[in-house]
């Protein structure tokens, strides 16, 4: 099976030794993605940084030949499950029925203090 490197310049380039997502086929894994917008700037509020997160998402997604449509699988990682309302709003915004299979866990930190980081796996 090969392994190709997917790469968009309209979603955060890696900050260490990973890829965007790796295409393998059939399928795309995408590396998490923080919502740092295209100018670098970061919102402080979680439902911006939540449609920033999905946005850079959607571009590693679409780069790879796919879309929101086909994606199957979603973890989210958050620094604050009190905001998981406000990230459910947003996220039900890019999303729609049936909605991928999806996990999200509270982590202690995320890279370049942001509070929400969203991977995903897709169909291509």
């Amino acid at each position: 099976m090969e392994k190709n490197r997917i790469h968009t310049e309209k979603a955060p380039a890696a900050i260490g030794p990973y890829s965007q997502a790796i295409d393998l086929g059939e399928m795309i894994f995408t590396s998490g993605q923080i919502p740092v917008a295209p100018d670098g700037s970061v919102s402080d509020d979680i439902s911006e940084q939540t449609r920033q997160a999905l946005l850079n998402l959607k571009a590693v997604v679409e780069a790879g030949g796919s879309s929101f449509d086909k994606v199957f699988k979603t973890t989210v990682f958050i620094t604050d499950m009190a905001q998981f309302g406000a990230i459910n709003a947003v996220y039900s915004e890019f999303f729609s029925e049936p909605y991928p299979a999806r996990s999200c866990v509270q982590v202690a930190a995320l890279p370049k203090g942001v509070s929400i980081e969203i991977e995903a796996v897709a169909l291509k």
